[in-house]
């Protein structure tokens, strides 16, 4: 089986070539889950503002039982759902002003992905949000269409977005996945030895791909200060504000991708934060030891 590639965007965005898949006239593409929304309900779940805090709570959560139900829920849209790649935590980049503190968001307009979830959590965010293909934002931002978007670092870099944009605030508000897909109709024409064959290769890309995703993040980010971006993190305070603000669009997501998904993730996600028990060995009349250990707490009831 050969396989050959073609980058840059050359078979047109993401929903272009999704569609392509369910026709059957391509057969395999990597790009993001925002846009699947519209194939799936429960695609919404990897959008949650602030649902991930760091890259492995998001390997263990779509490597395992969660993600894959994700990926199935896909194959009643003509796709099939191979296995998730990174694209990364999404950061704030704009020509107007450092975001410090959430009034900072303010009026300002903010090109965000074609996706009813993107627009919801950034409008309460007050920011005045665009919905516009990928492939037209470069343009958006010379043209003063947009004041800034968000995006990955490595995707800001690679995109010249510098050039265009004086602020990058570390705002990580969504962990951001790609998924491998296949055409369901081209699929379903392979034998079983070349569907094992193609799922063992997608899963061996899987780590090599995320591996590299995140060194190169670390580069990105070097090398984004050194073009001349002025670069701020959140307060901690700050954080907490947006989180707090945004608790309805997890409400939203809820009510999308089923209830039962919703708090199965929540509950994942507490046992994976549930810290370990620290020991703490005293000398007393009786030499008792104990122990104990404390959860995290999200600001969303």
């Amino acid at each position: 089986m050969l396989v050959r590639t073609i980058g840059d965007a050359a078979l047109g965005p993401d929903i272009q070539m999704q569609q392509a898949l369910i026709r059957g006239t391509q057969e395999m593409m990597v790009g993001s889950t925002a846009t699947l929304v519209d194939i799936s309900d429960q695609m919404a779940l990897w959008d949650a503002p602030f649902l991930f805090t760091n890259s492995a709570e998001a390997d263990e959560i779509l490597d395992g039982p969660i993600g894959q139900q994700v990926l199935d829920s896909l194959e009643n849209g003509g796709l099939v759902g191979l296995v998730y790649w990174e694209n990364g935590f999404r950061n704030l980049t704009n020509a107007k002003r450092p975001i410090r503190t959430l009034e900072d968001f303010d009026g300002l307009k903010l090109r965000v992905m074609q996706n009813d979830i993107f627009l919801e959590s950034f409008s309460l965010l007050g920011v005045d949000a665009v919905p516009l293909p990928f492939s037209e934002l470069f343009f958006a931002l010379e043209s003063h269409t947009v004041d800034g978007q968000e995006n990955p670092f490595s995707t800001i870099l690679s995109s010249k977005f510098f050039e265009l944009q004086r602020y990058l605030s570390v705002t990580n508000h969504v962990y951001s996945p790609w998924v491998m897909l296949a055409s369901k109709q081209w699929w379903d024409d392979l034998s079983d030895e070349q569907k094992s064959i193609l799922m063992e290769a997608a899963k061996a890309s899987r780590g090599f791909q995320r591996n590299h995703a995140r060194d190169e993040s670390q580069k990105a980010m070097a090398a984004l200060r050194n073009k001349g971006m002025q670069v701020n993190e959140l307060p901690a305070a700050e954080h907490l504000r947006m989180q707090e603000r945004l608790c309805e669009v997890h409400a939203t997501i809820a009510s999308r991708v089923g209830e039962g998904l919703w708090l199965e993730t929540q509950a994942k996600l507490a046992e994976m934060r549930q810290p370990k028990p620290v020991f703490r060995i005293f000398r007393s009349a009786t030499n008792n030891v104990s122990h104990d250990a404390s959860a995290g707490v999200s600001p969303c009831p």
